[in-house]
């Protein structure tokens, strides 16, 4: 996925979805003028040096390495205006008001970026302080100086960012960058990564490479947003109902569950049918140290245009019984209440 989102015009706002998916090198000059337009607009002086970094893992090993940043400005180039704009919001909508524009802009989004930013989050730490708890705790603290660049977009998108405005720099620097970390006599900017795959519900996921990746080799590998080693990607391809079965991790167990099929897993492990009824078939799959996966195969009473019957396979809770009532908790109803008037 690569995208480069367009510079907005005063009648064309920015499309701040795009700018939270954008892949791919940004303008860095522009993002350089947001940077020192932010602390201007904070009251602060220019930093007197800007670095690029290619990930946030090179951003904060640089900062590790790097004596004289001075204090981090965060709070006044980042908080103070949104703080400010926020409570202005506030006071012009009123409490309902405001509730009703954040679901209308930026909620959504949030939702949708918030779980790559942990994971983020989650990476550094784990490939930066490989272990070392002293230095772990000096990566947390780092990362709370950071600004989220891209990742800022939901509340952005919830603000007013026009030129002249308290946030205009940090849009400009969002448009076109990554995180990046304000301090007294430096900032550090990163870039965008070079690939982001993710799932209808906006997590990461990719099955045959990472999921997020950035151009020095920093990478995430994802599976329907659970966070997976990157050589289990390769386990997928190869995958047995033996090898299933023998998996000890019970996440990863069900990693691999959904991308083998379940119902190619219950075919080909020969596993038997615990109940059937008019509605379907009830099948269950023991699997040891988690709960058991219990799915209906129900058989659309529709024929298809060759005249065929589609089969599907509708997971279900473990502690259900009969078929019935696994098709019932589909629509939300108990076995009694379930009356279809056409099956499908």
């Amino acid at each position: 996925m690569t995208g480069n989102p367009a510079q907005p015009t005063a009648s064309t706002p920015r499309d701040w979805r795009a700018v939270a998916a954008a892949t791919g090198g940004g303008d860095r000059a522009a993002a350089e003028t947001g940077v020192r337009l932010a602390y201007t607009r904070a009251g602060l002086p220019e930093p007197e040096q800007i670095h690029w970094a290619q990930s946030p893992l090179a951003a904060v090993r640089m900062l590790i390495a790097h004596q004289t940043t001075g204090a981090s400005v965060r709070e006044a180039v980042r908080n103070g205006p949104w703080a400010a704009e926020r409570e202005r919001l506030h006071t012009t909508l009123g409490a309902d008001g405001y509730s009703a524009h954040w679901r209308a802009t930026g909620a959504d989004l949030w939702e949708a970026t918030s779980s790559v930013v942990e994971r983020i989050r989650a990476g550094v730490i784990e490939a930066a302080a490989a272990g070392d708890r002293q230095r772990e705790q000096r990566i947390r603290v780092l990362l709370l100086d950071a600004v989220l660049g891209q990742h800022e977009a939901a509340w952005l998108s919830a603000y007013d960012t026009a030129p002249g405005r308290p946030l205009d720099g940090i849009a400009a620097v969002a448009a076109q960058a990554g995180w990046w970390w304000p301090y007294e006599k430096i900032a550090v900017l990163t870039e965008r990564p070079l690939e982001l795959h993710r799932d209808e519900a906006g997590r990461l996921d990719r099955g045959d490479g990472p999921a997020l990746a950035y151009a020095d080799g920093f990478a995430l590998h994802a599976w329907r947003g659970m966070p997976v080693p990157a050589e289990f990607l390769d386990v997928l391809r190869t995958l047995t109902p033996q090898r299933i079965r023998d998996e000890e991790n019970a996440e990863l167990r069900r990693v691999m569950l959904e991308y083998y099929g379940y119902d190619r897993y219950l075919t080909e492990s020969e596993a038997r049918p615990v109940h059937r009824d008019e509605t379907g078939i009830l099948w269950r799959i023991a699997l040891v140290g988690d709960e058991d996966v219990v799915m209906v195969e129900v058989v659309n009473s529709t024929p298809e245009p060759d005249g065929t019957h589609r089969t599907y396979w509708l997971r279900v809770p473990p502690t259900t019984r009969t078929a019935r009532e696994g098709v019932a908790w589909t629509f939300g109803l108990g076995a009694d209440a379930y009356e279809p008037l056409q099956q499908t």
